[in-house]
């Protein structure tokens, strides 16, 4: 008898060596994430690795790119071929923008492997997401990288600290009704209450630009800094705008000069942080006020619910957003938040079914932004998600990780949460261009040239922090000197055989 239960120890512990010589054997794959605000990811990976091993035949390492440090993570892994960096966040806005960095050829084309372990991930993805991923890249026309199935309409928001508001005497309607060039008193009481040192005003200053011109982003322009717009017509989003279907020089409208003349005086009587204006300290600084609620008004790029959302909740104040216009479809809210694989990456076949598995698993996509149950949260009697303090610690930005849907409802949110976001973006009206995507390559060196212009110019103007009088007819000859008049009759040239004209 002691003979056998040797025998049967001895074989057991050799079963057990062989299982961690196969678990070492695992390939790792790796992946950027963008927004994140992650400290501890230790028990979430080593739950993610355990459910994974078998289904992807890899580990998992994630890097967690904050909105400050990501762009320029991405761009130099990309660039320099880091092959310790499989799988990245990309899309119609970052600075690795999809379709200029696929058409250089710094993804993989994933049309054989979608075809080859896909069937899960096009049964969850609609196919309206997998046609907005189909571009021309280096490889030939395809799909670039996994579209997240997230908010697929753009509404830019005013986030408003109401608790703070009423403090000072206003309502929310107030703020509706007196607009952006009306908001002098109220920022003036603020300031009166709350002292010199805080600034009522807090905005991402680009999307500020957007917000008050009811201009909007264009797919294939300078990710960085924008340089084209079209303009929507605020009252019906569907029709067309101002100027048309004509893409424009957004700096030398006569819109743009209001915007900028209005946040040059709100800065001057000290309603804006002076680190907004800067581009190293300017999203820290946004997230760190966010965070703090010291803030009255602000910008938000919003999606539908984030007002029930880890990042609002723990401001402590009641927090609502005033939308500029209806929720939108266009080309940069369909690519709004994909992952691509880098070509670089020595395992593009598990990183695919990495990504294919956390866009059609609940329970993968469950870890990954919610983190462990029991650790980071609970489930309550109606299995709604509560979460516990550890989510301080573990908090990814949800909409930037894939396919949002197959989360299940959290406490804030309510039962039947999910169901309402589907409708909300079903209901959403298109732009006359919806789909349109500018293929900057013909005119690469120019964007280069009108982009670092810009990143000279944009910001101090679009924050307030330069006299509008002096240094936007400088950044305009600039502009003009760097080639915007070859790029804006490119750009145009496309847009009218995208409408067959």
């Amino acid at each position: 008898m002691k003979k056998f239960l040797s025998l049967i120890l001895a074989l057991a512990m050799i079963l057990s060596v062989c299982g961690l010589a196969q678990a070492d054997e695992l390939p790792v794959i790796t992946i950027m994430f963008h927004g994140s605000n992650v400290t501890d990811d230790t028990a979430v990976l080593e739950k993610v690795n355990e459910y994974i091993a078998d289904k992807v035949g890899a580990k998992l390492e994630v890097i967690w790119g904050t909105w400050g440090d990501f762009d320029e993570k991405a761009v130099d892994a990309l660039v320099s071929s880091d092959a310790g960096v499989d799988m990245v966040f990309t899309c119609s806005w970052s600075a690795d923008e999809y379709n200029s960095f696929a058409r250089k050829g710094y993804f993989v084309k994933l049309d054989e492997l979608i075809e080859q372990y896909g069937a899960e991930l096009k049964a969850a993805i609609p196919e309206s997401l997998m046609q907005a991923a189909t571009i021309e890249g280096a490889d030939g026309k395809g799909i670039y990288a996994v579209n997240g199935f997230k908010d697929t309409a753009t509404q830019n928001t005013w986030d408003i600290n109401v608790t703070l508001l009423n403090e000072l005497g206003y309502t929310v309607d107030d703020v509706k009704n007196l607009g952006f060039f009306g908001w002098n008193e109220i920022f003036a009481k603020a300031k009166e209450v709350k002292g010199d040192s805080f600034y009522p005003f807090l905005v991402e200053p680009m999307v500020a630009e957007r917000m008050v011109t009811n201009s909007i982003i264009v797919a294939g322009d300078s990710g960085s800094v924008n340089l084209l717009s079209l303009y929507l017509n605020p009252d019906d989003v569907s029709a067309e705008g101002t100027y048309g279907s004509t893409l424009l020089n957004k700096f030398a409208t006569p819109e743009y000069k209001a915007f900028v003349d209005q946040m040059h005086k709100y800065y001057e009587a000290g309603y804006i942080d002076p680190a907004l204006s800067v581009a190293e300290t300017s999203n820290d600084a946004r997230t760190n006020h966010q965070k703090e609620a010291s803030y009255l008004i602000g910008t938000q790029s919003y999606a539908y619910g984030y007002e029930y959302s880890a990042d609002v909740l723990a401001r402590g104040v009641e927090v609502t957003f005033l939308p500029c216009t209806e929720a939108y479809v266009d080309a940069t809210a369909s690519q709004g938040a994909m992952v691509a694989i880098n070509s670089a990456s020595e395992h593009p076949v598990e990183s695919f079914k990495f990504l294919a598995l956390l866009n059609s698993d609940p329970t993968l996509m469950t870890l990954l932004n919610y983190g462990v149950e029991g650790i980071h949260y609970n489930l309550n009697d109606e299995g709604l998600v509560v979460f516990t303090e550890a989510r301080a610690s573990y908090s990814p930005w949800t909409n930037g990780m894939g396919n949002v849907t197959i989360l299940p409802d959290t406490e804030t949110e309510g039962k039947g949460f999910r169901e309402a976001f589907r409708a909300y973006y079903a209901g959403a009206k298109s732009i006359p261009v919806p789909s349109f995507v500018f293929d900057n390559s013909a005119v690469s060196s120019q964007m280069a040239s009108l982009a670092n212009v810009a990143a000279q110019y944009a910001l101090a103007l679009d924050c307030g922090a330069v006299d509008p009088e002096t240094e936007l007819p400088k950044f305009i000859d600039a502009l003009n000197a760097a080639g915007m008049e070859a790029y804006l009759a490119e750009a145009n040239a496309q847009l009218a055989a995208y409408l067959g004209k």
